[in-house]
C-alpha cells in the first residue's frame, strides 16, 4: 500500500520497513465500552459518570472529537514546521522511527491532506504535505515573520497531543515519557509548557545539552493522565512506546 497521501502525483517513495501501514489511525478509547457518550464535562473539565458507570469520557481527549486540521498545531507544538508561499502553506517534521511514518500518514489522511516522505540524515525519515490552501490559518497564527510562535490562545487537546505525541514522544521508563521540541524553536518553549500545564501535564524544560529540548512529563498520575488525552496505540506503534 502506497502512503504517499492522497492526491500526491510525484513519485511513491516505499515505506519505510519493519512496520505495516494501518488502514487508518483512529484513537482506540481505552477506558470506554460501548454505546453512545452519556457523560458531560464538569466544571473543572472532567467527565461526570452518566447511566454506563464502567466508562468515562475524558474532556478534550483524542476520542472526544472527530479530526480537524486545526489538531496539527500538536505537530507544531513540538519539532514540526510550517512554510508559507503565495496563498498556500506546507506542513513538515522529521521523526526519527519507520512507525511514526505511518501513523502520520494516516493521520493527515484522515484530515483531507496528501502526505509524502523521504530518508534523512541518520536513519531519519521527513514527512510533509503538499503545499495548500487549508494550512493556510495555522500558518498565519504560528508564524512571525519566519519565525514559529504559538498563537497567544494555544492549548492542548487530546488530538494535538496525540500528533505530538506520535511525532516526538519518546519513553523514559520507569516512570517518565518525553516530549520532544524543535532544536531551533526557543520562542516556543515556555508558552508550550504552560499549555501543557493547563493540560495537567506539567513537565521540565530539558535543554539542549540534558538530552533536549524536550519536557519531560514525570510520574504515574501525570502518565495516566497523557495516557486518558491521547487515547490508544496507533495501529503501527510499538508496544513499548505509547503511554498506558
Amino acid at each position: 500500500m502506497s502512503l504517499s497521501g492522497l492526491g500526491d502525483t510525484g513519485k511513491a517513495q516505499p515505506p519505510p520497513a519493519l512496520f505495516p501501514a494501518p488502514e487508518s489511525d483512529t484513537p482506540t478509547p481505552g477506558r470506554r465500552r460501548g454505546g453512545a457518550p452519556q457523560n458531560r464535562p464538569s466544571q473543572d473539565g472532567s467527565a461526570q459518570k452518566g447511566d454506563d458507570a464502567g466508562r468515562q469520557l475524558v474532556f478534550f481527549g483524542a476520542d472526544a472529537a472527530e479530526p480537524t486540521v486545526a489538531d496539527l498545531a500538536g505537530l507544531l507544538a513540538g519539532p514540526g514546521e510550517v512554510v508559507r508561499m503565495g496563498g498556500t502553506a506546507r506542513l513538515s517534521v522529521q521523526v526519527d522511527a519507520a512507525w511514526r511514518v505511518h501513523v502520520l500518514v494516516a493521520e493527515l489522511a484522515s484530515r483531507g491532506l496528501a502526505a509524502s516522505w523521504e530518508p534523512t540524515e541518520g536513519a531519519r525519515h521527513a514527512v510533509r504535505t503538499s503545499y495548500t490552501r487549508v494550512l493556510k490559518p495555522l500558518a498565519a497564527a504560528w508564524l512571525h515573520g519566519t519565525t514559529k510562535r504559538p498563537p497567544a490562545a494555544f492549548h492542548l487537546t487530546g488530538r494535538r497531543l496525540r500528533l505530538w505525541l506520535a511525532a516526538a514522544g519518546t519513553p523514559e521508563p520507569p516512570d517518565c515519557f518525553l516530549l520532544r521540541l524543535g532544536a531551533d524553536d526557543q520562542e516556543c518553549w515556555e508558552p508550550i509548557g504552560v499549555a501543557l500545564a493547563s493540560a495537567g501535564l506539567a513537565g521540565t524544560l530539558l535543554g539542549p545539552g540534558e538530552g533536549g529540548p524536550a519536557y519531560r512529563i514525570a510520574g504515574r498520575r501525570r502518565l495516566a493522565r497523557l495516557a486518558e488525552l491521547v487515547g490508544g496505540p496507533p495501529t503501527a506503534t510499538p508496544a513499548d512506546a505509547w503511554p498506558t
